[in-house]
């Protein structure tokens, strides 16, 4: 099992301290099989996390049984690192282990020298300390989250989730990720430069919502020619009354909410099948192999050859 190693400094900003705990434990496979062991680890017996002190269960020695460590912020990054952790990162790092950093906690990479030569990101508050203290790094403080490989960094509060979804699915997969960024209810879409990366899950409709049916619906027929006047003819509303309820309980229109599921199932098909592209173009819905190709890289943020190379190989679980 895939054993994700947390780190805990003191100062650790509570937030980022459990966003990849909890995304990465509730984390199924398709058979319910957790996907991954969660251990949080510190260089001291206690951890003074502001508003709580915590006593974690591992110490820096476990760094080197993880497959992936996560590296949250600090509240103060001007705080020393305890003696040790950045040589347990670099040991680490030397032994292949991917290594993230969520929010401030670039800091603390940054401070290994692992990220010298490569683009990173963190909060927008701490981009220009980041940049003033570590001028080898080209920081980026315009998208969600930077992947380089091994080294991933992420930027403040919520782009932690978008990095943990993003690691998810290049372990396991876009169905995997999904059924995390679900239980995480994530946003129909989160902008940024890194938007190819991003799961483009839909919303969930509040239980009960009227909308639901419809959007079962949509979703079982994405693949048809359907226009404005066909959804609202399934819905049994005017056109004007169902642009007004999408607005309202989804924050899109239902065109938009529609080409996104066809963008999200053409994903699913690039990742999964060696169908060609305009094979695909029509299997979702479009009218056209140009249309499909405007409208993915509108959303996803690249082409779908592209995404193809990108995800194609990403390793599912037996």
């Amino acid at each position: 099992m895939h054993t994700v190693a947390v780190l805990a400094l003191d100062g650790v900003i509570a937030f980022d301290l459990s966003t990849p705990i909890e995304v990465f434990s509730r984390t199924r496979l398709p058979d319910g099989r957790p996907a991954y062991r969660v251990r949080v680890c510190a260089a001291t017996e206690e951890v003074d996390a502001g508003a709580f002190v915590l006593r974690a269960p591992h110490g820096l020695d476990a760094l080197a049984e993880a497959d992936t460590i996560i590296v949250p912020g600090c509240a103060d990054p001007s705080r020393p690192v305890p003696p040790g952790t950045l040589d347990a990162l670099r040991a680490a790092a030397a032994g292949g282990t991917r290594i993230a950093s969520i929010c401030a906690g670039a800091l603390v990479l940054a401070a290994t020298g692992l990220l010298d030569g490569l683009r990173a990101t963190t909060h927008w508050m701490a981009t220009g300390l980041l940049a003033a203290r570590h001028p080898e790094i080209d920081v980026d403080p315009d998208v969600l989250y930077v992947d380089n490989g091994q080294f991933l960094t992420s930027a403040g509060a919520a782009a932690g989730l978008d990095l943990c979804l993003h690691m998810i699915r290049r372990d396991h997969g876009s169905a995997v990720a999904a059924d995390a960024a679900r239980l995480s209810v994530m946003p129909l879409e989160r902008e940024g430069g890194q938007a190819q990366f991003i799961v483009h899950t839909q919303p969930p409709a509040p239980g009960g919502a009227e909308l639901e049916p419809l959007l079962g619906w949509l979703e079982d027929n994405a693949g048809r020619e359907l226009t404005l006047d066909d959804i609202a003819g399934r819905a049994g509303m005017s056109t004007r009354t169902l642009n007004r309820r999408f607005r309202e309980q989804l924050g899109t229109t239902p065109l938009q909410w529609l080409h996104r599921a066809r963008i999200r199932r053409a994903q699913h098909l690039l990742e999964t099948t060696p169908h060609a592209v305009d094979r695909i173009a029509v299997q979702v819905g479009f009218g056209s192999p140009t249309a499909f190709r405007d409208r993915f890289k509108r959303v996803v943020g690249t082409s779908p050859y592209a995404y193809r190379r990108a995800f194609r190989g990403v390793s599912r679980p037996g």
